[in-house]
């Protein structure tokens, strides 16, 4: 391949997985501030497919999908002095517009990355960046979760759910986690004191006395939370739909209810690799798909019947924390 272009991941048409194909692109340059990344490995997060389908930030295509990265440090911008070339990087790129980690170099400005945890390979790292600045910011910044507090989080076993758990456990929480089946063990593995199948049990019965709520999943279970929580507490949500009732019911009860949208942070970031670099943070990569089966990778994410993170292997990973 010529070295001045590169293979991403484009759609010409919004629908099903099947308009993700591999295409030739030129290869970008970093401008002041940024950092061209040789990516090694890029998440897939529910964005990704919401986008694929309804444009919805991103508008009509063509575009190229992804916001999660890890790999090493191609070439530097004017004015960068935080990373250089050779060093291995992960991070989150600007959400939305700055979309593109489905391809084989992305540009990015530098306070979007940090230094790779040496724990993590490069798989590993690509799996966490959104997810884990959504538990971050829900958790850390927006609730100041405490020591001792009580934390239920919903949809535990999934993307930014088993994160999340075990961020709040390294924040010192009591956690208790909803997940179905034999999901359940990954949540008790990660940590979480309690576990409940929301299939079989009622979670508002089964919970009292809750500091924060983290709602990852929406439908009728993210209202009826609200009645959990003690009073004072806060849900937070990364999910904006219908979210005006969920405000109006936190007003009666006496809560509090908050909606985010994910920020590329690089203080998030390195609150995330001091984690990972201590042993109390690892991304569950339930399957790895190479770049050019991006389709069939976002096929697996919508059937539902992955747990934790998909992730697309853009260069060999040559080691278990390579």
């Amino acid at each position: 391949m010529n070295t001045h272009t590169m293979q991403v991941v484009s759609q010409e048409t919004l629908g099903d997985p099947e308009v993700l194909h591999p295409v030739e692109r030129e290869r970008p340059e970093p401008g002041v501030g940024q950092v061209l990344v040789a990516v090694h490995a890029a998440g897939i997060n529910p964005t990704d497919g919401q986008h694929r389908r309804l444009g919805l930030f991103l508008g009509q295509p063509p575009f190229t999908l992804g916001w999660d990265v890890s790999g090493v440090v191609e070439a530097v911008g004017l004015g960068v002095s935080l990373f250089e070339p050779g060093d291995q990087v992960f991070g989150m790129l600007p959400y939305p517009n700055g979309a593109g980690a489905y391809a084989e170099y992305v540009t990015g400005p530098v306070r979007a990355f940090a230094p790779k945890p040496a724990e993590l390979s490069h798989a590993e790292a690509a799996a966490l960046p959104m997810a884990g600045l959504v538990a971050w910011q829900a958790l850390v910044e927006t609730a100041d979760l405490r020591p001792g507090q009580r934390v239920l989080v919903l949809g535990a076993a999934g993307g930014i759910g088993h994160i999340a758990v075990q961020v709040a456990k390294a924040r010192g929480a009591y956690v208790i986690g909803t997940a179905s089946g034999d999901k359940c063990d990954l949540v008790r593995g990660l940590g979480a004191d309690e576990v409940i199948d929301y299939r079989t049990a009622d979670v508002v019965k089964e919970t009292q006395g809750i500091d924060v709520v983290l709602d990852v999943v929406g439908g009728p279970d993210r209202l009826r939370s609200l009645e959990t929580l003690r009073p004072g507490g806060i849900l937070v949500s990364s999910l904006p739909v219908e979210f005006d009732e969920v405000i109006a019911h936190a007003a009666e009860l006496g809560v509090r209810a908050r909606n985010l949208v994910v920020e590329h942070d690089r203080s998030g970031m390195m609150g995330l690799a001091a984690l990972a670099e201590a042993g109390r943070l690892r991304p569950h990569v339930a399957a790895s798909f190479p770049l050019t089966e991006a389709a069939k990778a976002h096929a697996l994410a919508e059937s539902g019947g992955a747990t934790g993170k998909l992730v697309l292997t853009v260069r060999p990973q040559t080691g278990s924390r390579s």
